[in-house]
């Protein structure tokens, strides 16, 4: 392999490992009709302003302090304290607890009020998270 091919490669890589930590995917159907499984949605982590409307990545304490994605339908203030309620777009109810601002991870990018999406190219990310899982859930059943 020549130099210059490595550091092609190389660059290649760095661009993707940059690229990727700004972005999502959705895991769930929980925000359709505006997000699908399997989409990719542009991120900022710049989270000073967040108003009703934005959709945002928060660590959820109801979800095992797991990541979700959902859309903030209410900013509240209480005792000094800004939290948000959430909900998915595809939920029938708000999520079980209020989020406060130190939940909050990003945010998504909106272009003219819409979210900045990759549709389904997020699939690849959610198939090789699933290979593990099938590997060892056949190994147990056989």
């Amino acid at each position: 392999m020549e130099l210059k091919e490595l550091v092609s490669y190389i660059v290649i890589i760095a661009i993707g490992m940059i690229l990727a930590h700004h972005m999502n995917v959705i895991s769930s159907e929980s925000m359709e009709p505006t997000l699908y499984k399997g989409d990719v949605v542009i991120i900022d982590y710049n989270t000073n302003y967040i108003g009703v409307g934005d959709i945002i990545i928060y660590e959820a304490r109801w979800f095992e302090y797991k990541p979700v994605i959902h859309r903030v339908i209410a900013k509240n203030e209480s005792d000094g304290n800004t939290f948000y309620i959430l909900k998915g777009d595809n939920n029938l109810n708000q999520d079980p607890e209020p989020v406060l601002t130190n939940q909050v991870i990003s945010k998504v990018v909106k272009i003219n009020n819409k979210p900045l999406i990759i549709p389904k190219i997020g699939y690849i990310t959610l198939c090789l998270q699933e290979i593990p899982k099938y590997i060892f859930f056949k190994e147990n059943n056989t």
